[in-house]
């Protein structure tokens, strides 16, 4: 039963993650608050993936570490597109 609970939990963060970004590349962007509500959401999924890899004492079969490594590659490139957003 925690094993399904962990793949879900890791499932609906990259879910959420990869639909947030793919939003904000696919959608027309206005100006840079578009792309900054996005971040908050995968800084939201980083913190969710945190915890359940924590309640799961990180053994998630390194799935879990790689999909915390992913959110966080989102997170940057999106801060670079925020700043480039800005620039505009």
């Amino acid at each position: 039963m925690l094993k399904s609970t962990t793949k879900l939990l890791v499932a609906a963060a990259v879910g959420v993650s990869l639909g947030a970004s793919g939003y904000a590349f696919a959608a027309v962007v206005h100006d840079w608050r578009d792309l900054f509500k996005v971040h908050e959401h995968v800084v939201e999924s980083i913190h969710e993936m945190e915890r359940a890899r924590a309640a799961n004492h990180y053994d998630m079969g390194g799935h879990g570490l790689k999909a915390e490594e992913l959110l966080h590659q989102v997170e940057h490139e999106l801060n670079l597109a925020i700043e480039d957003a800005k620039k505009s």
